[in-house]
């Protein structure tokens, strides 16, 4: 990372902010995985890919906030108590400020999926859809896979989300 940071420490910093929050973790964990290998598939530069695999991985970090504050993990919550902690994390490890900013950014934006800004942007909400789908269950019924379905149609547009998706949750239907 040619920010002077590993991502491991930015996922240990996570990892204690959660703490015992081993669902958090988790997620946060899938999701980093699959951005990261939509990213380099897609062959994002080195500042966009790094800039992905930070967000990735702080993603959700107003949840507990959110949580606290509101009794409620709604996106628009997370997208607004998110990119303060995000900010203080990424500064006590040293982040440039206009590393921090896109960070702090698409953890603000992260639910919200009509002005779509970025492929960094784009490949964050593509893979947290990729990992949401089976942690709310969608896969599993009927109805669920026409929503996968419209997933699909409306927010999918790299051609490796779009083949991670297909393969599993409509590989077995198409």
């Amino acid at each position: 990372m040619r920010f002077g940071m590993n991502k491991s420490e930015i996922i240990l910093s996570a990892v204690k902010y959660f703490g015992r929050d081993a669902k958090r973790i988790n997620h946060f964990m899938k999701v980093y995985g699959y951005a990261k290998t939509i990213g380099e598939l897609e062959h994002l530069n080195e500042r966009e890919q790094d800039i992905l695999e930070v967000a990735a991985i702080l993603h959700d970090i107003g949840i507990k906030i959110s949580e606290e504050k509101y009794q409620s993990s709604a996106g628009k919550y997370q997208e607004l108590e998110g990119p303060p902690v995000a900010a203080v994390i990424l500064k006590k490890l040293e982040f440039p400020a206009p590393v921090t900013e896109r960070v702090a950014y698409l953890i603000g934006h992260h639910h919200t999926y009509d002005k779509i800004e970025g492929m960094d942007y784009q490949i964050l909400v593509e893979a947290d859809f990729l990992v949401n789908i089976n942690e709310d269950g969608l896969d599993s019924s009927k109805q669920g896979l026409d929503s996968i379905r419209q997933i699909k149609e409306n927010i999918f547009k790299t051609k490796t989300g779009t083949k991670i998706l297909e393969s599993i949750y409509l590989s077995k239907v198409n």
